[in-house]
């Protein structure tokens, strides 16, 4: 059976974006296990003692029950260029543990620190994250995601980006990107140039 995760970010003691994280493992375990009843991930996280200062990573490791539940330190992974990789088969709909389709489109990258996938023509996500883009004033994401993440989530919800249909061809239309997930919001992501995309 597939194991799945979420991955949550615990910030000063206090776990982030839970009511997003909550709504994707229902999602998942409805879906794809046909489980209607679920527990309450608020409920069930337990933090530990010692970690109510600085970033740590919660990990959900679950099916149908959850299996386990981990956490360690926060660390960035430094991202300055991006390589287009296309994918016509890839699917990670629901947050798999196993990443091994991903990881082996990321052995693609070359000299670049991640990737950014193309899928039936359309840009998706990169490794580890979904991906914001400028246009004067306005936040667009890629209406086609591979896995719709909780930040990306939160921020749709809140107005700060809008979805949009966005093509390879397409891409010196916009001014800059950013790499979002449950640890980096439209704030704190580090906006790259649009020539970090190499093609």
């Amino acid at each position: 059976m597939s194991q799945f995760i979420e991955t949550i970010q615990l910030l000063q003691g206090k776990l982030k974006n839970l009511e997003f994280h909550q709504e994707r493992f229902e999602r998942t375990r409805r879906e794809v296990l046909g489980i209607k009843n679920h527990p309450r991930l608020a409920e069930v996280i337990c933090v530990p003692q010692g970690l109510d200062q600085g970033l740590f990573k919660c990990r959900v490791s679950y099916a149908e029950m959850i299996d386990l539940i981990e956490f360690e330190p926060h660390r960035n992974r430094r991202v300055k260029s991006l390589k287009l990789v296309q994918s016509e088969d890839i699917d990670y709909a629901y947050k798999y543990a196993d990443r091994s389709k991903l990881e082996a489109l990321f052995q693609e990258r070359g000299d670049c620190d991640d990737i950014l996938i193309v899928k039936n023509g359309k840009l998706s996500d990169s490794y580890y994250a979904n991906v914001i883009f400028s246009l004067g004033s306005d936040w667009i994401t890629p209406d086609t995601p591979l896995l719709p993440g909780t930040m990306r989530a939160s921020l749709l919800n809140r107005g700060l980006i809008r979805e949009g249909s966005i093509r390879p061809e397409n891409l010196d239309s916009y001014q800059g990107i950013k790499l979002i997930n449950a640890f980096h919001d439209i704030q704190s992501a580090i906006e790259l140039p649009m020539k970090a995309i190499h093609r």
